[in-house]
């Protein structure tokens, strides 16, 4: 073989490689971006980051064949008003108010179409869309855990309404008559209602 055709073949192959080497780095850059905090949650739990990676991406390709809707204005309105009262009844009850956040949380996803019967399924099918406010949901699901155990304190459910809130906002995203598409809400525009706020910057005290 002359050294020419040698000469040819690295060059093939380092160019092959180089070709590759950026296909990783980009798709390793769109999970980054699209799972947040989730994907490094997950490269850390897993064996390698490449394990980490297939995972995410057959989280994407089910969440995919699950056709996701977004809500209809009237349905926005219905749960918005659904959750002014159960944020009304936290002062004196607390728990029982976390509770309610938690069942009407779950009834939204139903509605946009997520699976709600297993939880790690949940989690993984909300981390495509919903990365965001992800570890504030658990952490409420780790806090209304503490509750039904009753060892949650004042200040715990008040975390867990504001963890419930965050991805209820996320959810609720824009109507579907706006022409919005599922997954890609704005989350900085937080949809409103009367009633205390459950703000991290809030300082003012709940009842205990």
């Amino acid at each position: 073989m002359s050294t020419g055709i040698i000469a040819g073949i690295v060059v093939a192959v380092i160019v092959i490689g180089a070709v590759m080497f950026g296909a990783t780095e980009l798709r390793r850059r769109r999970l980054r971006q699209r799972f947040g905090p989730e994907y490094k949650r997950l490269v850390g739990e897993r064996d390698s980051r490449r394990t980490a990676e297939a995972e995410l991406t057959g989280r994407e390709r089910r969440v995919r064949d699950l056709n996701i809707q977004p809500l209809t204005e009237s349905a926005r309105a219905g749960y918005a008003g659904q959750w002014a009262s159960i944020q009304e009844q936290f002062v004196d009850a607390p728990a029982g108010a976390v509770s309610g956040a938690q069942l009407l949380v779950t009834a939204v996803m139903t509605e946009r179409g997520y699976p709600a019967e297993h939880d790690d399924q949940v989690l993984a099918d909300l981390s495509v869309g919903h990365s965001v406010t992800l570890d504030r949901y658990r952490a409420a699901e780790e806090i209304s855990r503490s509750a039904t155990a009753g060892t949650a304190s004042t200040e715990d459910l008040r975390q867990a309404m504001i963890g419930y809130r965050a991805l209820f906002d996320d959810l609720l995203g824009e109507p579907a008559d706006k022409g919005s598409t599922a997954d890609t809400a704005d989350t900085s525009e937080q949809f409103t209602e009367p009633g205390p706020e459950f703000t991290e910057s809030d300082p003012k005290e709940m009842a205990t």
